[in-house]
């Protein structure tokens, strides 16, 4: 394996520097530095206007990241932008790994459970991505990233309650152009694992001059495993990921453009790196776990964008045409120890296909948004749960769905005056699920994805118990928007407005405990085998900041959050190991400020900054969150999980030009969060982080060849994916004082904690013309 690594590495530092030192030639014009790059306008298509508009110009709290953003912070996953960004948590869940465990302003999910709708959503090229599941993967030829903080229920496909994540790929260009990187990195504290090497490349240009243009990329990440198993000695965390990518632009006529994109990706990675807190400390890297496990997985994505000028309101219609699979098998080490207590088996199908009609036009003081939606996914999820202390029969089930989403929405902008604008809007939204659950029950070996999983009759393993259900339910909900916008000159503005976002209902895949299922999720629902839609109402204040010659930028807005018919995924103990159930506990409030900003204190230094501080709590719980058998204010106690008091950031970039010999640019970062719960009965938490990154690039006298030296997560912190309480495990560590309390060091039965990587140090060589 070993040999494999350094034989990537030779052949790809032979091409590069061969590609490199032909294609070298002496810069021509005055070299544009990391500062001015950093400083260009960015442009957001948040608005979904004809144009795409200034990020500072539009009344959205909207962090936006162009390409050469992206390439200055090193940002090679959706993860990294948890450290650029306020009251932004882009976490990997950890149970399967590449699964989004997303929140925004305190609002998300924590479960790897496929049949939860995102509280965060994720659109590539305009397609919304309708599961969590294969979202956190590696980033490479992108044209820029928007994170939207707060609902975004009116002119994206799918109502989110947090935010949006707005990935945008490389199109073709008009210009031949190519661009290839070689990156490695590891460990190099002593008792860690080995290289992580990655290789990518894209090509584009015209294929026909004025009339199409094209683009291929290729994409290959190698890891030997960060971590060392100490049940074994073994590295793990080993990943092998290769990705396709293909686009086609097309300008038939004057006024129509067709834009096709398609990626093909597959991956083999381990199991999550689990350690047990009821054994090991929290703030080492020390785990042992019996069953490596695996993740294997496929996913095939298009999209095809078909735009057209018309004269009516100088406007253009835009068609979104998405398609989207994936399948995925897996298998994990949950209690996270290195003898055989409880392990799972995992198997996912998710297709889906959507369609977005829209247009956009202005008619004197009008700028009118409109359009039609409509999403169709089909879902199938297997788990298999083996628990020899409990039974020596495996744990065989899950569920099906199908989802279908009709939509339409229209935005009005109406200009006052100039500097005055209104804003007014409204969506409607229908969605229907129609789903067959299996109970992950003792039962004769079925699978979901095979349609061998019974949902009526008995199951003889356990006398009595009925098999699952099935069952339809359908929502339908209006979400309005409201605000106000006012540019008190060219340099500053101040904007306000009040929106609504849903998430619909649904079913749990993962019923793992039918008595605590029927007796109580049943009546705390009214006796539907589902639980019913999130509601957000949100009000936001804020404001954006030039100075006149564009070298310092300030951005600010506070925000509060009214959630009804809270959404959670309730941990309690059970004979299954975990029970997770799907509930609507509670309502809630959460309000708070966001501060971000920029200064470019000389030509060749910028500084930046962010800070964001949230307070949130219950209104009123109806569900025992606490575990104490009883609803009463112990419950309403509880902190909120995924909501850090307080998060805050501030870096820089410096840029030295050496002449002749190219320049040296230096950047560095810091970003600190609070500690937050990550189960409703806190006895999950992850603890506060503090995490320096750091990257010194040459940009050698080859004109687009440069060499980098980077460092992530240099302070070595440890930090996890999720904090799951493991109940009636026969094995941990010792109890506060003998009770059970939440926040404790030691939790009685143990976690299953999913580790994410330390300190990482490496070298990256790049090449573009």
């Amino acid at each position: 394996m070993q040999r494999h690594f350094f034989l990537l590495s030779s052949v790809a530092m032979a091409t590069v520097l061969t590609f490199g030192t032909a294609q070298a030639q002496e810069a021509e014009g005055e070299r544009e530095s990391a500062v001015d790059r950093v400083l260009q306008t960015v442009t957001v298509s948040a608005t979904k206007k004809k144009d795409v508009e200034d990020v500072q110009s539009v009344p959205v709290s909207v962090t936006a990241f162009n390409e050469d953003t992206l390439d200055a912070l090193n940002v090679t996953t959706l993860e990294s932008l948890s450290y650029t960004t306020p009251n932004v948590s882009l976490d990997d869940v950890g149970t399967a790994r590449g699964t989004a465990n997303f929140a925004i302003r305190g609002l998300g999910v924590n479960s790897s459970i496929p049949s939860i709708d995102p509280a965060v959503g994720v659109f590539m090229d305009g397609v919304y991505l309708g599961v969590n599941n294969g979202v956190v993967v590696d980033l490479f030829d992108l044209d820029s990233i928007e994170v939207l903080r707060g609902p975004q229920g009116l002119l994206f496909g799918r109502n989110t309650t947090g935010g949006a994540l707005v990935i945008n790929t490389g199109n073709p260009t008009d210009d031949f152009s190519y661009k290839a990187r070689a990156t490695f990195d590891g460990p190099i504290d002593d008792d860690r694992g080995g290289l992580n090497s990655t290789v990518q490349a894209t090509v584009s240009g015209p294929l026909i001059e004025g009339v199409l243009n094209g683009k291929i990329g290729a994409y290959y990440n190698s890891d030997a495993g960060y971590f060392k198993n100490l049940y074994n000695g073994d590295n793990h965390g080993e990943a092998q990921t290769t990705i396709y990518r293909g686009a086609l632009e097309w300008f038939a006529t004057d006024r129509l453009t067709v834009l096709a994109k398609g990626q093909y990706s597959e991956a083999r990675v381990d199991g999550p790196t689990g350690q047990n807190r009821g054994t090991f400390e929290r703030d080492t890297f020390d785990f042992a776990i019996d069953n490596p496990g695996f993740g294997d997985s496929e996913t095939v994505f298009g999209s095809i964008q078909a735009d057209y000028d018309v004269d009516f309101g100088d406007g253009q219609i835009t068609n979104i045409l998405g398609y989207r699979s994936y399948d995925a098998t897996g298998s994990s080490d949950i209690d996270a120890l290195p003898v055989f207590l409880f392990h799972s088996d995992t198997e996912l199908e998710q297709e889906q296909i959507s369609n977005e009609l829209r247009y956009a036009g202005t008619f004197g003081k009008y700028d009118v948004t409109t359009g039609l939606y409509y999403f169709n996914q089909d879902l199938a999820y297997t788990e298999i749960r083996y628990l020899p202390f409990a039974t020596p029969a495996p744990f065989y089930g899950g569920g099906s769905q199908e989802h279908t989403v009709y939509g339409a929405f229209a935005n009005v902008d109406y200009s006052f005056t100039p500097d005055l604008i209104g804003t007014v809007g409204l969506r409607y939204s229908k969605e229907e699920k129609d789903a067959d659950v299996t109970y992950i029950r003792p039962r004769p070996a079925c699978s979901v994805v095979d349609e061998t999983c019974p949902t009526s009759g008995t199951n003889p393993f356990v006398p009595g118990e009925n098999n699952g259900f099935t069952d339809s339910d359908e929502w339908s909900n209006w979400t309005p928007k409201v605000g106000l916008q006012y540019f008190w000159n060219d340099d500053f503005q101040t904007y306000g407005y009040y929106t609504k976002g849903f998430r619909s209902g649904g079913y749990n895949f993962r019923i793992t405990d039918v008595g605590v299922f029927l007796g109580q999720i049943l009546p705390a629902t009214g006796g539907d085998f589902g639980f019913d839609e999130e509601e957000v109402d949100a009000f936001e204040l804020g404001f954006k900041a030039n100075s006149p010659d564009g070298r310092i930028q300030v951005n600010g807005a506070a925000f509060l959050t009214k959630i009804d018919n809270m959404q959670r995924e309730v941990n309690t103990a059970g004979a299954s190991g975990v029970v997770q159930n799907i509930l609507n506990t509670a309502d809630a409030t959460i309000k708070g400020v966001e501060l971000e900003g920029r200064w470019a204190a000389t030509d060749n230094l910028l500084f930046n900054f962010n800070v964001g501080m949230i307070d949130a709590e219950y209104d009123d719980v109806r569900f025992d969150i606490s575990g104490d058998t009883v609803v009463n204010a112990q419950d309403a106690r509880l902190d909120l999980p995924r909501v850090p008091p307080l998060t805050y950031g501030a870096g820089f970039i410096y840029d030295l030009d050496l002449g002749d010999s190219g320049a040296i640019i230096t950047r560095a970062n810091y970003q600190y969060r609070d500690r937050i719960a990550y189960t409703d009965s806190n006895f999950g938490w992850v603890q506060a982080a503090n995490q320096v990154d750091a990257n010194v690039t040459w940009e050698t006298p080859y004109d687009g060849f440069s060499v980098s030296f980077f460092g992530d997560n240099l302070l070595d912190e440890v930090q996890v994916g999720n904090d799951t309480q493991l109940g009636q495990i026969p094995f941990g560590g010792p109890l506060s004082n003998g009770v059970q309390t939440p926040y404790q060091p030691y939790p009685g039965g143990g976690t299953f904690s999913p580790l994410k990587k330390g300190r990482v140090v490496g070298v990256e060589f790049t090449i573009r013309g």
